[in-house]
């Protein structure tokens, strides 16, 4: 199970990870697709870790299709998250300094469905949104996806 850790500079105690979420709206645009995780009931952005070899493209679409069973292709770079004030620790104690791409992605095909890594998903507008247990670092990212802001968030 992830746990994030907050305080000043933290991150330096961790490894470097990189990472990569995705914004899948809706046919309307007035929902994001979110997964609930497996490991800790929380929801989501469907991502994970970019594999090496792998584009952040081909990493983003991969762990859509993982999580989701959906094909998606990349359209635009939301953002890019790095805050050194944040690190990811595991139960195993590996511990991470999360340098995550965020993508606006759009579906290609594939049935929507649920993986070992997630229990339940759906389409969430941002006053639902806004009442779940939802992943600390992604409500940031989601509302970067809403703001159609023309440049890519660096934060």
């Amino acid at each position: 199970m992830a746990t994030l850790l907050y305080g000043e500079r933290i991150a330096a105690t961790g490894k470097l990870g990189i990472g990569c979420s995705a914004c899948l709206f809706d046919e309307s645009g007035a929902k994001i697709l979110l997964t609930r995780r497996a490991d800790n009931g929380r929801w989501c952005l469907p991502g994970g870790w970019m594999e090496a070899g792998e584009s952040v493209a081909e990493a983003c679409a991969r762990e859509v299709w993982e999580e989701t069973g959906l094909r998606v292709a990349v359209r635009h770079l939301v953002g890019v998250y790095s805050s050194p004030d944040r690190l990811i620790t595991y139960a195993d104690g590996n511990r991470y300094h999360l340098v995550a791409l965020h993508f606006v992605v759009e579906a290609l095909g594939g049935e929507p469905g649920l993986s070992d890594e997630t229990t339940e998903f759906g389409y969430f507008s941002a006053a639902e949104i806004a009442a779940l247990d939802l992943m600390d670092h992604h409500r940031e990212r989601i509302a970067d996806s809403w703001s159609f802001q023309g440049a890519a968030f660096i934060h």
